[in-house]
């Protein structure tokens, strides 16, 4: 039988791939990897195509058994693995017989590690993606204990050996991101640039998917009691409710909102905040948004 069987889900293990772009028009997030670059490379580690869906476990780690021989790759935030309780490599690819049970540990560091198994993983998929999403409900359900998910085909070439580790990203306790300042920059108090040039927020623990809350000093509104009418939202918009204290919009996020958004980082700082625990320091290098004239 061609699939892995859930012994231990942990607190949330969901499958993941590259998503669902292009349906915000119908409200659906686009939803996929939440650290992209730590998917991909476990997936090409694996043997995989890049794309593949893989197991992303949320802080506790998880453990499965295989159905049939094949390679597993544990990569994203470090944890120790094990296979029949034997220790094996974090990052590199594991040979898994049929019958053995993989066990990927509690996050060392870090909040969520990646599961790559040769061939992929194939739960009923949702608008042509694998992906879970916490906030539409899309695709297959965080796995349980005793869940069974079909794997793909093996792959024609089967991963290779790796002579040095893999050059996996590191995980720090305080993030420096990049801010593009915009697109409602004009909303906030004229204070708004410079507290956040010289702020220092922390992850709340009421943080996901969906975003990380960040408490901190609040940016004040230049319209207090005001709203925007609801607009589109983009993975990585840093928004303002009338708290002041800003939401980091991840992989799950809304598609529109009402409060307005003070600036956008990119991939990288978001692959950084997936891996971001509650209690992580986060400092934002505000960019300004160019004149038109500059911009052409």
């Amino acid at each position: 039988m061609s699939h892995i069987e859930i012994i231990r889900s942990g607190v949330l293990t969901t499958c993941q791939d590259a998503g669902r772009p292009g349906w915000a028009h119908l409200a659906v997030p686009p939803s996929g990897a939440a650290d992209r670059p730590s998917w991909r490379l476990a997936n090409q580690l694996a043997g995989n195509a890049t794309g593949a869906c893989a197991l992303e476990t949320t802080l506790t780690g998880c453990t499965v058994r295989a159905h049939r021989n094949v390679t597993v790759v544990v990569g994203g935030a470090p944890c120790a693995v094990t296979v029949d309780g034997r220790p094996e490599s974090w990052g590199q690819p594991v040979k898994l017989a049929a019958g053995s049970v993989l066990d990927a540990g509690p996050a060392e560091v870090g909040v969520r590690s990646y599961l790559a198994f040769s061939g992929g993983l194939h739960p009923k998929a949702s608008l042509g993606s694998h992906s879970t999403c916490l906030l539409s409900g899309l695709g297959p359900a965080p796995v349980e204990d005793g869940d069974m998910i079909p794997l793909g085909p093996s792959p024609a070439h089967p991963p290779l050996p790796t002579q040095w580790p893999a050059p996996w990203a590191g995980v720090s306790d305080e993030l420096v991101m990049k801010l593009h300042l915009g697109p409602r920059l004009d909303w906030f108090a004229s204070d708004a640039v410079n507290e956040l040039a010289k702020g220092v927020w922390t992850v709340s623990e009421h943080s996901n998917r969906i975003g990380l809350r960040l408490e901190g000093p609040a940016l004040r509104h230049r319209h207090p009691g005001k709203e925007l009418p609801s607009e589109g939202i983009v993975a990585g918009s840093l928004q303002v409710p009338a708290s002041g204290q800003p939401i980091l919009f991840g992989a799950d996020h809304p598609t529109t909102g009402g409060y307005p958004v003070i600036g956008v980082v990119g991939a990288v700082a978001l692959a950084a905040a997936a891996q971001a625990r509650p209690g992580t320091r986060i400092r934002f290098a505000p960019i300004p948004m160019p004149h038109w004239d500059e911009a052409l």
